[in-house]
């Protein structure tokens, strides 16, 4: 049983320690974390995690889903030594200090990197899940706020947990029904124990100031066999009179003479001077890096030949399916596309290491982040302007998290064709660019897929897999042979040069590459020389290739927008390596294209041979 005296004490602290650190950094927020201190007092002493071995496999999980109290975190990690508390106080929201305004994966105590609301649970969900597949005895514990609870992401992770019986998954939410405009209940009213009931969890209700309830809550939760939600009941501010219930309190920091009042009430000793006279000696810079990652070990198994046409999804599908039959560590998620992006190999062979989530593509991107950094190579996939351009937030938190995902997105570009607008996704390239750190590969052929999903399964990282819909034959060589054949080693950055000439150069990757290969050739029938590059890196662009072709007339020809495609990618790079072309031209989508057969909008937009024959030919005689 735990020393309850001990935690009102360390609860008591916590918000002295709360109120100085925003205080000292004359930012954060004081209110919610104060609301929200007596669950984390509560649940750090109770889950199964350590300080002293902070990253121990058999932890429990805990994810903090609304990462704007950070102080009361960072307090409560404090007070159970994970970190040093007058670092804490001092440092917060200082460039050169660890605790940033937002809890950060990495720090010890901290497993996820959040402060964009709603997405806590779908993380949590997706720890759960590893949990499950991994047979592991650990409790995962998702602490979220009320005001985040109406938004739909959060609905989307409570069916799946209940799909897949979540029973090592507890929420639990600080229900002070305060957000910043006002009043929870005024702003979005969310029926939270309805919405829970109805989604098959468990319910419990206490007071989220009592430390005996939270504890005795958390004892049940984790033992009554279903996906279970504690709604603590609290009040923002909880411990300072005029604080309570307040929303100005929310992100407000205290004065100094307010501060000197909120402590003289706790019975605390306003030392704050001593805290701002080391923050004063921090130097501006930025802090370092807590990013955390893992060694992957996987077997990529044999590669597989394409000698007959076929798409680039199905050795997609093909080669997930591989992996995982090989390998224990595999696992692909899919949001009801299993057919077309063709993980029906994977649903087929290895079943368990599929997780169906519907149409949730928030919830699955999310979740398929917080798996891959449980030591599981992830593959999210979907058409592209899904696992693109919709997830797009979600990535991009996947990226600060420093995951390990894999997003492999098919129908990219007009390929999709007769589907229409809605679904030409036309930004498989520039959207990753703000997504840090992720990679993005362009396959040019089933068999360059086949090698660049092996690839990238043994690669710790985040990357972007993109590719069309149509069939396409095997690119070849000169010799009739295959291009990417036996000895071909998938590189990341290299260019691969199809065709060698000297006239002009064609730049192009993906759905592009096999009608830019017909142009070149009935071309050299007509006495042109050209040369075709297959730019399957368009993130990281060959700086050899570049140099020996980048002075002749060059043609950028992609199935994307050209605003901030692979044209301006290469632009750009020439620029900076201070390389000018004879000319230049692009051709791809500036505006939405119509629906049709891919036939139809390539030839319409002058992506087919005939259209890039028309294009070389204006380059020669401008």
């Amino acid at each position: 049983m735990l020393d309850f005296k001990r935690l009102e004490n360390l609860s008591l602290q916590c918000r002295g320690d709360i109120l100085k650190m925003t205080h000292v950094a004359n930012s954060g927020h004081p209110g919610g974390s104060m609301s929200s201190i007596d669950i984390l007092v509560t649940l750090y002493s109770f889950a199964n995690v350590d300080s002293k071995d902070p990253w121990k496999e058999n932890r429990d999980r805990i994810i903090i889903s609304h990462g704007h109290i950070s102080p009361g975190v960072y307090s409560t990690l404090a007070a159970y030594g994970f970190v040093d508390r007058d670092e804490v106080i001092s440092g917060f929201r200082h460039p050169a200090s660890i605790f940033e305004g937002h809890i950060t994966r990495g720090i010890p105590g901290v497993e996820w990197t959040t402060g964009n609301l709603g997405q806590g649970l779908s993380a949590g969900v997706g720890m759960a899940l590893a949990g499950k597949l991994k047979n592991s005895s650990y409790h995962v514990y998702v602490v979220m706020s009320d005001g985040e609870s109406a938004k739909g992401q959060v609905a989307e992770a409570r069916r799946t947990a209940r799909k897949y019986n979540l029973d090592n998954l507890t929420v639990i939410i600080d229900y002070n029904d305060i957000q910043i405009s006002g009043h929870a209940k005024d702003i979005m009213y969310v029926d939270l124990k309805s919405e829970y009931e109805s989604a098959g969890w468990k319910v419990i209700e206490i007071d989220g100031h009592d430390h005996k309830q939270i504890y005795s809550a958390l004892n049940i939760a984790k033992n009554d066999g279903a996906p279970t939600v504690i709604i603590a009941h609290t009040i923002i501010g909880k411990g300072v009179s005029f604080m309570e219930d307040k929303p100005d309190y929310h992100g407000k920091p205290l004065n100094a003479e307010e501060l000197e009042k909120a402590l003289k009430e706790l019975g605390i000793e306003n030392d704050t001077r001593k805290y701002i006279e080391i923050r004063e000696k921090l130097p501006i810079k930025e802090h370092e890096n807590v990013k955390k990652s893992y060694k992957v070990s996987i077997n990529t198994g044999k590669y597989r030949i394409y000698n007959d046409k076929t798409d680039n999804r199905s050795a997609l599908g093909r080669a997930i399916a591989d992996l995982a039959v090989i390998n224990d560590n595999v696992v692909a998620i899919d949001c009801d596309l299993k057919g077309s992006v063709k993980l029906n190999y994977l649903d087929k062979e290895r079943p368990d290491r599929l997780i169906e989530i519907g149409v949730q593509e928030h919830n699955a991107a999310t979740l398929a982040g917080a798996l891959s950094v449980e030591d599981f190579v992830t593959f999210f996939a979907d058409f592209g302007v899904f696992g693109v351009d919709e997830t797009f937030n979600q990535h991009r938190l996947n990226a600060i998290n420093n995951t390990n995902l894999k997003v492999v997105v098919t129908h990219c570009g007009i390929d999709v064709g007769e589907d229409g607008k809605t679904h030409h996704g036309l930004n498989y390239l520039s959207a990753p660019t703000a997504w840090f750190g992720f990679k993005v590969i362009v396959p040019a052929d089933p068999n360059q897929t086949d090698r660049a999903v092996r690839y990238v399964a043994k690669e710790y990282g985040n990357f972007v897999i993109a590719m069309g819909r149509s069939k396409m034959e095997p690119i070849k060589k000169e010799d009739g042979s295959l291009f990417f054949d036996g000895n071909y080693s998938f590189t990341y950055g290299k260019m691969d040069v199809i065709r060698d000439g000297k006239e002009v150069a064609i730049f192009t990757m993906g759905s592009v590459v096999p009608h830019a290969l017909n142009a070149v050739e009935e071309l050299r029938k007509e006495g042109v020389d050209v040369a075709l590059i297959n730019v399957s890196c368009p993130l990281e662009l060959d700086e050899e290739i570049l140099t020996r072709y980048g002075r002749e007339k060059i043609l950028v020809v992609e199935d994307h927008n050209t605003f901030n495609g692979l044209g301006k990618l290469i632009a750009a790079k020439l620029f900076e390596m201070k390389v000018l072309p004879d000319k230049f031209q692009k051709i791809g989508l500036d505006h939405f294209p119509v629906s049709g057969s891919y036939k139809y909008l390539f030839k319409i937009y002058g992506l087919d041979s005939e259209g890039i024959k028309k294009a070389v030919k204006r380059l020669l005689e401008d």
